[in-house]
């Protein structure tokens, strides 16, 4: 499956009927945080402003794959989660690490730093729509716009973790 490609959906099992009653995914936002989240896309698309990211990941293995995708900014989202670092203090930011999974098994480490707006200021976005096609029923995806190849697009996102890991050494 390439990078792209939406999440695989559950097929029905033969004999019984899919089961359209299911509620939307929900993913959880949790770690070192003030106040841990569980979000839809709904919630997404209701709560914070949505950008617009035209991207293109050429890889290897499919070419050049042009998409648009709308959502908010993961930084202003997870600002609401509010990260247990002192904000007035760049260097306990910066150690920060977020930690995304998708529904797929598939899994992704980025840095505080690189969305801050202090340090890297990466546009990175939890997508509500793909090409136009509202995300509700796939799940959210985590689009990094600047990746040349989508290796970190996320897609049906069930978590993201933010916390620091011990430094090398052990010591503080």
């Amino acid at each position: 499956m390439s990078p792209l490609s939406p999440p695989l959906r559950p097929t029905a099992v033969r004999g019984t009927s899919p089961d359209t009653s299911a509620a939307p995914p929900r993913f959880l936002i949790s770690g070192q945080l003030r106040r841990p989240l569980a979000l839809t896309v709904a919630d997404l698309r209701r709560r914070w402003p949505q950008r617009h990211a035209p991207v293109v990941f050429d890889c290897a293995t499919n070419g050049p794959q042009h998409h648009t995708f709308d959502g908010p900014l993961l930084r202003e989202v997870l600002d609401e989660a509010g990260p247990a670092f002192d904000v007035r203090r760049r260097k306990d930011r910066s150690r920060y690490l977020l930690s995304v999974s998708g529904g797929d098994g598939h899994h992704a480490v980025l840095s505080w730093a690189e969305i801050d707006a202090d340090f890297g200021d990466a546009p990175i976005l939890l997508a509500t729509a793909m090409d136009g096609r509202p995300l509700d029923t796939d799940g959210s995806q985590l689009v990094v716009p600047s990746d040349r190849c989508g290796a970190r697009y996320i897609s049906a996102i069930t978590g993201i973790w933010v916390g620091t890991c011990p430094p090398p050494g052990g010591s503080r």
